[in-house]
């Protein structure tokens, strides 16, 4: 059985926002962003991801959408923030008239800043895994030794975040790495799904597992599309 660290949920949450700010400050330099630009960026991106974590939340609880204490309570999905954050940034770049592709340098301070909120998911005891024997299992409020998920899930994006750094140093996959890294959040959440002891609700599956699958196929044809208008212009130059 392994401790639960002493840290604070909210001083971690506060510290993910804080490090994918910098990180995407200090990796951005390269995009001549002014900033105005910069700023309404990352407004979109928090706004968007923000709004869209809670939705799925606030709906149960129709009543709660008109409240502050609604919106800033416990209870949000990263599936539906990233696509939240993901359709603020594009929004924030229309506005903002940016017409440089931002989605390579958001990638890895994205998948820091999860890294880092899982464990404060961790910390809070939210968000386990099923029961299990196996040796890290963790016993957390209701004293039964369970898959540390949030753990498993900070690693997964630890190792993504490695991996697009790669990419982003050999310039492969240009333009496509936050697509593909949604792809893979997806698949991951996916599999993940069935070490976690949410509500099955139809052939075995959770809500989030469909959810996932849904994601997985959006950001395929997304990513097609965006491959496909700019690989003609790349040739031509």
């Amino acid at each position: 059985m392994l401790a639960l660290p002493p840290w604070n949920y909210s001083v971690l949450m506060l510290l993910a926002l804080a490090v994918s700010a910098v990180l995407f400050r200090a990796t951005g330099r390269k995009l001549s962003l002014t900033p105005a630009q910069y700023g309404a960026i990352m407004l979109g991106a928090f706004s968007g991801s923000f709004i869209a974590a809670r939705l799925p939340y606030l709906f149960e609880d129709v009543s709660a959408l008109c409240s502050w204490q609604g919106w800033v309570g416990n209870g949000k999905t990263i599936l539906f923030g990233l696509v939240g954050g993901y359709l603020g940034v594009e929004l924030a770049k229309w506005c903002a008239d940016v017409k440089v592709s931002t989605g390579d340098r958001f990638a890895v301070p994205v998948a820091i800043g999860i890294a880092i909120g899982r464990l404060a998911c961790f910390n809070g005891g939210c968000c386990f895994g099923t029961p299990t024997s196996l040796p890290w299992g963790v016993t957390f409020a209701d004293g039964i030794p369970r898959h540390p998920t949030q753990v498993y899930e900070s690693l997964f994006h630890l190792v993504a975040a490695a991996l697009m750094t790669y990419c982003l140093w050999r310039g492969l996959f240009k333009d496509r790495l936050i697509r593909l890294y949604f792809i893979s959040y997806a698949g991951y959440r996916f599999l993940t799904e069935f070490i976690r002891p949410e509500p099955r609700i139809a052939f075995s599956l959770t809500w989030y597992q469909f959810i996932a699958a849904g994601l997985i196929v959006l950001f395929i044809v997304v990513d097609q599309v965006q491959t496909s208008r700019t690989t003609p212009a790349a040739t031509e130059s």
